[in-house]
């Protein structure tokens, strides 16, 4: 249908979209429920450097800070962004309400207090070992005696807490000092993202990897828990 917008010889027309105002109303209602203060304040976890990292000029930079970027260009509001070095960090500033949203890896530890999309990245977890270690695949390392390093909060360390039952976990403080400490302490094992675990095999020499995963993370998005269905909607649809 069209509605008249003039009268006379000059008048025009325009096409009239019954569903226009509820469209611009649930557009409203997403972003009071996902930006409740007017700015969608999104944590940067940089202790993933395949999600993001610090630029030259020292800001964030990377696929978590470009999809920061594009939702809030989609709600129609101002980014504020609020940079972590562990993925720990990253869930307790969305759980305690000082960030609207974040990247995460799946883990049913996390579910608590976070409303997660669907993945929208698959990675693959990955041990580290020196080139003379007796260990040669994967399920070889949950032996007693074995000493395992992962990061403190990790999605590596909350999965091999659940299913290694014989090796022993030691955790850094971040992701970033997981190869750092295994070589200092002389731990076994680096558990860790293969494509970085293999970047520092062949920048340290003398390590390998054992051949294929011991996991696989589902990296997704996630805000509070406690948001409306309009704002986990507005999110699912956005991934």
């Amino acid at each position: 249908p069209w509605r008249r917008t003039g009268e006379g010889a000059g008048a025009t027309r325009r096409q009239h979209r019954p569903g226009l105002p509820r469209l611009r109303a649930w557009h409203h209602r997403c972003m009071i429920e996902l930006a409740p203060t007017g700015t969608l304040r999104a944590t940067i976890n940089l202790g993933n450097a395949l999600l993001a990292r610090r630029g030259a000029d020292g800001a964030p930079t990377g696929v978590s800070v470009d999809l920061a970027q594009a939702l809030a260009q989609r709600l129609g509001v101002p980014l504020a962004l609020v940079v972590v070095d562990t993925a720990a960090a990253a869930v307790e500033a969305v759980r305690e309400g000082r960030a609207d949203v974040g990247f995460f890896a799946i883990d049913p530890k996390r579910n608590d207090g976070i409303a997660f999309t669907k993945p929208y990245l698959l990675i693959e977890g990955s041990y580290l070992v020196r080139a003379d270690s007796p260990l040669q695949h994967n399920d070889d390392v949950d032996r007693p005696g074995v000493r395992v390093v992962a990061g403190q909060g990790s999605a590596y360390d909350l999965f091999l807490s659940r299913t290694l039952r014989h090796a022993t976990i030691e955790r850094a403080p971040s992701t970033p000092k997981v190869v750092p400490q295994f070589l200092a302490s002389g731990a076994d094992v680096a558990a860790g993202i293969r494509q970085a675990l293999q970047a520092e095999a062949e920048r340290l020499g003398g390590l390998r990897l054992l051949p294929g995963r011991f996991m696989v993370i589902e990296q997704a998005m996630g805000c509070r828990a406690a948001y409306g269905e309009a704002a986990r909607a507005a999110l699912a649809a956005f991934v």
